[in-house]
């Protein structure tokens, strides 16, 4: 797999069915690896080994109801009341970071209200705050660490 846009971590690879999988420590199970897998297991790597969040406030790939759609989003981070903190959307490298897919974060948090955003590729990174008074979000050179 390509090199990303991160410190380097380790993970457990396993081969199933001629096709390569990557064990997912917050799903705790294997995945398909998948270039935007990839990123996502590189941005909990992330999240909890240079921003310290624990595991047990990071949520992956769970459905939302949007509109009467059923979206997925790619990483959450709670806060410890159950509100959301992060919303995280991975692409694959090859996916180059676009207004759609601000818009498109922008959208998944008009239902859950997250007070950060991150949007990602793996080689890009870039961090939101939420200015809801104002409804739009100010960039930002990071996310904080968790307090």
């Amino acid at each position: 797999m390509q090199k990303l846009n991160f410190p380097e971590y380790s993970f457990r690879f396993k081969s199933s069915e001629n096709k390569a999988l990557v064990f997912d420590e917050i799903r705790k199970k294997f995945m398909v690896l998948t270039p935007e897998e990839w990123v996502r297991l590189h941005v909990v790597q992330f999240l909890l080994n240079e921003k310290n969040y624990p595991k047990s406030l990071i949520n992956v790939e769970k459905q939302l109801k949007l509109n009467n759609t059923t979206k997925r989003y790619d990483v959450v981070v709670f806060n410890n009341d159950g509100s959301i903190f992060l919303i995280v959307e991975c692409k694959a490298p090859s996916i180059a970071i676009t207004q759609q897919t601000f818009d498109q974060i922008a959208r998944y948090n008009l239902a859950l209200k997250a007070e950060y955003l991150m949007v990602t590729n793996g080689l890009d990174h870039y961090f939101c705050q939420m200015d809801f008074e104002n409804e739009r979000y100010v960039f930002l050179k990071d996310i904080p660490n968790y307090k």
